[in-house]
């Protein structure tokens, strides 16, 4: 959804505030739901069978938006749909990296799948939006929910590991002071990405890009994220976590400012979404390797529900929510301007805790 929907919303002639609030709901149900599902997941043990209800019950919301696309019911639809689809991520990623157990550096190979399908995605539907309406988006949506569903019955639970450390209160977790430096430096990222997930295709359409090359520049993106899961994890039981995920945060400076000042430049955009390697890709790998570190057992849904929560929830609503708000008046240079202020904020924070960060959990 995030390459398209945003020029669908436009399409129904919603303004940039409106649009800002509809693409946020995509995240402000992470600021509570995950917390939600990750304490029901953890309670029951039954983590599958959770992503597999939800997934369905995602899908029965989305079939709203075929009913009107009047402002207040898309709003009820996609915050009824983002409800159910906001347990699935830190519930599988809890369980892929269960399952792993002592080989947690293998995750990066599991996940460039989600960035292949995207990819399939992202350019099949670009070359056809260029032939077809906009409106015809929410029926490929429909049917990427619909095999979603299908397999997400075919996931494996995986037993999960209640040693002694699980007697730590998740508060008392949260409370240390690199912790807080993490999710922090997260939520500062989410925030920074929330412009570029709500108005990047809306921005390069105005700069008189083509759907078939905003496809492709997405597509780009994720081909260098690909790249990131199929070569890091090799290096990863060598490397320190915290200095990746510094090292993401101060690329992402780099990569918002020429997506601020370069709009018109197509090399520089191509750097730009060369550089999604290093601001999703090597930072997802690295965030999510440091959440399991900290969370352990019964905590680690919960933790990855945390994270899901403070970083997609509550920094990428705020990000997108900054950017309807200043869109209009302050101009697509400046929202994305402080988008890399926020990266530079959040590599200051990590810098901080440098040496306790790498100091075994």
């Amino acid at each position: 959804m995030s390459p398209y929907w945003g020029l669908y919303l436009q399409s129904l002639s919603f303004n940039p505030w409106q649009i800002a609030v509809l693409m946020s709901l995509l995240q402000v149900t992470r600021i509570f739901a995950p917390n939600i599902w990750g304490w029901l997941a953890d309670k029951t043990g039954r983590r599958a069978a959770i992503v597999t209800l939800a997934a369905w019950l995602s899908l029965l919301c989305f079939i709203g938006v075929f009913i009107s696309t009047q402002f207040a019911w898309l709003f009820i639809v996609m915050s009824a749909m983002s409800f159910f689809w906001s347990a699935s991520l830190p519930l599988v990623e809890a369980t892929t990296l269960s399952h792993l157990g002592a080989y947690t550096h293998r995750y990066g190979r599991i996940r460039l799948w989600g960035s292949v399908g995207f990819i399939i995605a992202v350019l099949g539907l670009g070359y056809w939006l260029n032939s077809h309406p906009i409106g015809d988006l929410p029926i490929a949506v429909l049917i990427t929910l619909l095999g979603i569903a299908w397999l997400a019955s075919y996931i494996p639970d995986a037993k999960i590991n209640t040693h002694a450390r699980i007697h730590v209160d998740i508060v008392q977790i949260v409370r240390q002071p690199e912790v807080l430096a993490v999710l922090s430096g997260c939520f500062l990222m989410a925030v920074a990405h929330g412009p570029y997930y709500t108005f990047y295709s809306i921005y390069l359409a105005e700069h008189g890009y083509s759907k078939s090359i905003i496809g492709w520049l997405w597509a780009l993106g994720v081909i260098a994220e690909i790249a990131v899961f199929m070569w890091l994890p090799r290096w990863l039981p060598n490397v320190s976590m915290p200095r990746i995920l510094l090292a993401t945060l101060i690329i992402g400076v780099a990569r918002f400012l020429m997506i601020a000042w370069g709009i018109n430049a197509l090399g520089w955009l191509i750097i730009a979404q060369l550089l999604h390697a290093a601001t999703f890709g090597a930072y997802h790998l690295s965030a999510v390797a440091l959440i399991h570190r900290y969370f352990h057992g019964r905590n680690q849904a919960r933790g990855q529900g945390l994270y899901n929560s403070l970083t997609y929830g509550v920094g990428g609503t705020l990000g997108g929510l900054y950017a309807g708000a200043t869109w209009t008046n302050w101009g697509a240079t400046w929202v994305f301007s402080i988008a890399a202020a926020c990266t530079a904020l959040g590599a200051i924070l990590i810098a901080s805790q440098l040496s306790k960060l790498e100091t075994p959990a």
